[in-house]
């Protein structure tokens, strides 16, 4: 291995996430650099399903200091999204190593050790700027099921040509589920989608209320505002996540019905290689895609930051067990909308404003890191 590389701050992913906090830092004159796994910067929309649109309109789905280049009603493509990341990040110069697969992060002394297969970087301050969708979760009984059946995750479907002829199954029905199980149905096979109940907006996102009012008040208000760990309803929202999930926004119910999709109870298990329905009835399907939530995929990181369930202790996005240490882009890192990309900017000003605070600490009596100011993160 290579002599460390230094610098103050490493960001650890180059999706909106990495380049809004880089974007951030790059204000605040921190001398940084951003390390992504992908050849180009965007790859992680490009290698999504052929058909994916944004769930949010083009108004929603810019990042600090450069719009989205398209109508404001309009709904981006995978590809369209992965086109901006990488001019947005031409535009303000940030300085993203890609293909660089960051494969441990630890203490080494004072300062972190970022290991990327030979390559390593020392750092004083480290954020991990990646979603929580790293891997995909299926249950432990998946294997289970006759080698006939075609199984797929969300992540790694396409398009239906990567199925077989006959009947499909999209576990999990929010918003990605509802999305595939519409296109898969168009496609001639006959679907059904099983999964609980995540509810939907009442309104259609692409009619004209919305164009006027109604996605500002859900997206601007509603995810970004309301939902928050700051209110007790945002608070519920937050432990209720794992239940429930972020309603369909635009796919929604009638649209699956009209399709001729059909409603199947939870897929409790597996029954002479069949999904097993529960009520104990066994589906015969030829496919199953797994829409069912992925893990977070923090086993590289050395450090003990985990709660029982995985996840990283921190309080938005602030680990005070291991000061210089942050995390932007997680589901409700702070609020509904942390995750989407209208929200993950907030996230990011917010922990570069610490990150500014702590390198220019040293130079302030004591050492003590200065006091966020209030605006930050209202």
């Amino acid at each position: 291995m290579h002599e460390p590389e230094r610098v103050h701050a490493v960001v650890i992913g180059g999706g909106q996430a990495g380049l809004s906090v880089g974007y951030q830092l790059a204000q605040r004159g921190v001398g940084f650099v951003i390390l992504d796994a992908h050849e180009r910067i965007g790859d992680a929309w490009r290698q999504r399903w052929d058909s994916l649109r944004l769930f949010s309109p083009a108004r929603f789905d810019g990042l600090a200091g450069m719009p989205f280049p398209a109508p404001a009603n309009a709904f981006p493509t995978k590809d369209e999204m992965a086109d901006y990341l990488e001019a947005y990040a031409a535009r303000f110069d940030l300085p993203v190593r890609t293909g660089v697969r960051v494969d441990g992060l630890s203490r080494r002394g004072g300062r972190y050790l970022v290991t990327a297969g030979d390559r390593s970087f020392e750092a004083e301050q480290v954020i991990v700027a990646m979603s929580s969708y790293q891997s995909g979760r299926v249950p432990a009984f998946a294997s289970e099921l006759v080698p006939g059946i075609t199984q797929l995750h969300s992540k790694d479907y396409r398009n239906p040509s990567q199925l077989r002829d006959g009947a499909v199954l999209v576990v999990g029905a929010g918003n990605s589920g509802a999305e595939i199980a519409l296109e898969v149905a168009r496609s001639g096979h006959p679907t059904w989608v099983s999964g609980r109940d995540v509810g939907q907006i009442p309104f259609r996102i692409g009619g004209l209320a919305a164009r006027l009012f109604l996605a500002r008040l859900v997206f601007r208000l509603v995810f970004h505002r309301l939902l928050t760990l700051r209110t007790p309803l945002g608070r519920k929202a937050h432990l209720k996540q794992g239940e429930r999930g972020v309603p369909l926004i635009r796919t929604k119910a009638e649209h699956l019905a009209a399709a001729g999709i059909r409603r199947a109870p939870r897929v409790v298990g597996v029954r002479d290689g069949l999904p097993l329905l529960e009520g104990g009835r066994p589906l015969p399907v030829a496919n199953v895609i797994w829409c069912t939530g992925f893990h977070p995929g923090f086993s590289w990181i050395d450090l003990p930051i985990f709660g029982d369930d995985g996840a990283p202790r921190h309080e938005r996005g602030v680990v005070a067990e291991e000061p210089g240490l942050y995390f932007v882009g997680l589901h409700f890192l702070y609020a509904l909308s942390s995750a989407m990309v209208h929200g993950v900017g907030r996230d990011a000003e917010y922990v570069a404003e610490i990150v500014a605070a702590r390198a220019r600490a040293p130079r302030l009596a004591g050492g003590a890191t200065p006091s966020l100011p209030a605006a930050v993160g209202a």
